[in-house]
C-alpha cells in the first residue's frame, strides 16, 4: 500500500494565484484539498489519493498560471 505522504503534490505559485489553483482543485470534484505551507513563496501542498494524483499534475500543468511541481515535502517548507 503507497503512503499517504507519496499522494501529496507539492508545487509553487505566485501568491496571487493561489485561490484560483484552490477553486480549480475543488471544481473537479474535490480532487484533492490544498494547504500553503509557505504563504511567502506561495508553496503549496495538495493531499490527493494515489487514484488522482496523476489528474491532479495534469490539471495543474495545463493551466494558465505558472505552476512549478516540487519534488517533495522538503522544497516546499519554509527557508530558514
Amino acid at each position: 500500500m503507497k503512503d499517504l505522504e507519496d499522494t501529496a503534490v507539492y508545487i509553487e505559485i505566485d501568491p496571487s494565484d493561489v485561490n484560483y489553483i484552490n477553486r480549480i482543485i475543488e471544481g473537479y470534484e474535490y480532487l484533492g484539498i490544498l494547504t500553503t505551507l509557505d504563504p511567502k513563496r506561495a508553496t503549496c501542498r495538495i493531499n490527493s489519493t494515489a487514484d488522482t494524483r496523476d489528474m491532479v499534475i495534469d490539471i495543474l500543468t495545463h493551466l494558465d498560471a505558472k505552476v512549478t511541481i516540487l519534488p517533495d515535502r522538503q522544497s516546499a517548507l519554509p527557508k530558514e
